[in-house]
């Protein structure tokens, strides 16, 4: 009898200890969003004069992906691919003419859409949105119209709403001042200041993080940190004020690479690190035209606004102690859209089988092994611009980013070797026309069943 008994205790720890691995295997995601970084902004990415000492504590402790894509080269398609892993030309948040929403704009995000935050709260995470959201401002579109149990955060880029009055030009850029901005600050759907504080918004975003995860830590959840920074106007907290050897715009940075260290230290203090995937990376690249007032791109050519590697790989890390390998680097090619699959993979949800996705499941990456994306789309608008496979990229139109002298015209297509030359400056067209031909027939074979989403954004232009 004292046996079966001791069989019968064995066999209960043993359903209890499954039953915690399961509830174990539904980690926590965090995806930590810049405005307008640099591939070469961060020390771990090679700047000389930036201090990042937590992003590159964090790049320490997990991965470097090198070769990590934004799906568009400016802010609303890209925030809108990132939340749909759908390439911006099916979720029709993407434009020719305008580029992104602005706060006339009547519309946004589809309601057709599924969010990531809409898939994971259907199994259970608690959503917040907290940062710049810049996917439309109307009660429709805001986070918690999708997916998102709350949201503190400005609703598009902090430029806009600029005040009649203000310094013409770049001027108001050159010594920003709050008022400058009419942005409002929203909680929820309600509007609690303006104009938003920009001083003190990295700081007050990075409070709002730490209270989530801290009056969260006992479910699963997900949090979406999207900053207003670097996106001009430039604005840093006191305490980062002259920080920098870079100026203000590595103030910034400076301040934003503490908030992250806050939110891995939260994870770290209530034993939540090695059940939580935590990605940095930013929208778009640098924004060129603002001088020492905008980043830089390192070795990569051109930035925010182009389709050149400037404009649209990102300085991007991934953190996940005890399943991503410390230290580890990967050139595999990947992408914000990717964010999605491996987001329900890890949730262990299905992926919408209803409409085509764009995105490709990072697990087999981030546990250093191969990645199954070989060919990437570059999009300007519903324009297909360029095309990597493996490690050649063919250009079929260049635009040089905002602000920049546009090139005398090339004679397209243009091919580059992105492993040997991933400045772009060396064409190899002319000696390599079987891979022209190979990319040409790849774009033709994804522009035949390719089928764009009507623009939003192109219907609201055509109305004005």
């Amino acid at each position: 009898m004292n046996s079966i008994r001791k069989l019968l205790v064995v066999i209960l720890a043993s359903i209890s200890m499954t039953g915690f691995a399961v509830a174990k295997q539904q980690p926590n995601i965090v995806v930590i969003f810049a405005d307008d970084l640099g591939y070469g902004d961060l020390g771990c990415f090679g700047h000389p004069t930036i201090a990042t000492p937590e992003l590159d504590r964090m790049a320490q402790e997990g991965m470097k992906l090198t070769q990590f894509y934004s799906a568009a080269p400016v802010c609303t398609p890209s925030r809108a691919a990132l939340m749909t892993g759908r390439l911006p030309m099916r979720n029709g948040m993407c434009s020719n003419k305008r580029r992104v929403l602005f706060p006339d704009s009547a519309l946004g995000i589809p309601e057709a859409e599924l969010t990531i935050a809409e898939q994971l709260k259907s199994a259970g995470y608690a959503t917040a949105c907290i940062g710049k959201w810049h996917l439309g401002h109307l009660p429709p579109y805001l986070p918690t119209s999708n997916g998102f149990d709350s949201y503190f955060g400005i609703p598009y880029s902090n430029d806009m709403d600029r005040v009649a009055d203000t310094p013409k030009g770049r001027e108001a850029f050159w010594n920003p001042k709050v008022e400058y901005w009419n942005v409002p600050l929203m909680r929820n759907e309600e509007i609690i200041e303006r104009p938003a504080n920009q001083t003190t918004i990295t700081r007050r975003y990075t409070e709002e993080a730490v209270s989530f995860i801290r009056e969260h830590k006992e479910q699963p959840f997900f949090l979406y940190m999207p900053h207003s920074l670097p996106h001009v106007p430039l604005f840093r907290g006191k305490k980062f004020a002259g920080k920098s050897r870079r100026g203000l715009y590595g103030d910034v940075i400076e301040e934003i690479d503490w908030s992250v260290g806050q939110v891995l230290e939260t994870l770290r203090k209530h034993n939540l690190d090695d059940n939580t995937l935590v990605i940095f990376t930013s929208d778009n690249g640098p924004w060129l035209i603002f001088n020492d007032h905008g980043g830089s791109a390192g070795l990569l050519r051109d930035g925010k606004g182009s389709t050149w590697e400037g404009g649209m790989r990102e300085p991007t890390v991934a953190w996940w102690p005890g399943t991503i390998p410390a230290g580890s680097v990967s050139a595999e090619i990947s992408s914000t859209m990717d964010i999605y699959a491996t987001a329900h993979d890890i949730a262990g949800i299905d992926l919408p089988n209803d409409r085509e996705l764009d995105s490709i499941n990072l697990m087999p990456i981030l546990t250093g092994g191969k990645g199954d994306r070989e060919t990437y789309f570059y999009y300007r608008g519903y324009r297909l611009m360029a095309i990597r496979h493996g490690s050649w990229k063919m250009h079929f139109m260049t635009q040089n980013a905002y602000g920049q002298p546009q090139p005398v015209t090339h004679e397209v297509p243009l091919l580059f070797n992105l492993d040997v030359d991933p400045s772009e400056s060396q064409n190899l067209a002319e000696k390599h026309p079987e891979i022209i031909e190979k990319l040409t027939a790849i774009a033709k074979e994804h522009m035949d069943s390719a089928e764009p989403a009507p623009s939003q954004l192109e219907t609201r232009i055509m109305a004005n």
